[in-house]
């Protein structure tokens, strides 16, 4: 039965040291941290902890969105440590998954850091959208006539489309659009 940590930030000019104190100051025996989205559920330090979680064991954090940023991934986390006789416990936020009002408000609290994301997300796009507007955001520099060209040779030549990508040193996706826009030209 031990206590078992995570503390996560979203980039890496910000600092773990702060939640990795408060979480050894409350007793934790190991704690796990990561430095990526919370939507990013794939991340190496959660994927860690999930592995090293034992029945009976306490999962703390020190607020509720640094594990989870949607109500479903928070769901989904705390039905699968219900299942395993684990508990959830936020250190700056009153819940606990051991009763039904730290639940409701674990529910609650994952509502509100979703709606925080996604006002984020909102003004994220609005401010793109102003600096498109005022000639300040011009998007990704378009490819070369050469490479077009480079593209249509080494398609013709069967090649993977991951090779072409490598070779030209562009992404996968602009392969396919290229190729998908030359063949909707030629059909017209």
């Amino acid at each position: 039965m031990s206590k078992i940590g995570y503390a996560r930030v979203s980039t890496t000019g910000q600092s773990l040291d702060l939640q990795v104190a408060k979480l050894e100051e409350t007793g934790c025996d190991k704690v796990f941290t990561d430095m990526a989205s919370a939507s990013n559920t794939k991340r190496d330090g959660f994927q860690a902890l999930l592995g090293y979680l034992r029945a009976g064991d306490t999962l703390i954090v020190t607020r509720v969105d640094r594990i989870a940023r949607s109500v479903l991934d928070l769901q989904t986390l705390v039905n699968h440590l219900k299942s395993n006789d684990i508990q959830l416990q936020a250190l700056e936020q009153p819940i606990s998954t051991d009763s039904a009002s730290g639940k409701a408000f674990l529910d609650m609290l994952a509502v509100f850091a979703e709606f925080e994301l996604n006002i984020r997300k909102e003004r994220q796009l609005e401010g793109i959208a102003a600096a498109k507007k005022a000639g300040k955001y011009k998007g990704r520099k378009p490819i070369s006539d050469d490479v077009k060209l480079d593209i249509h040779r080494l398609h013709k030549q069967n090649q993977p489309i991951a090779a072409i990508a490598r070779e030209l040193n562009i992404s996968r996706n602009t392969v396919y659009k290229e190729i998908k826009l030359t063949n909707l030209t030629h059909k017209k």
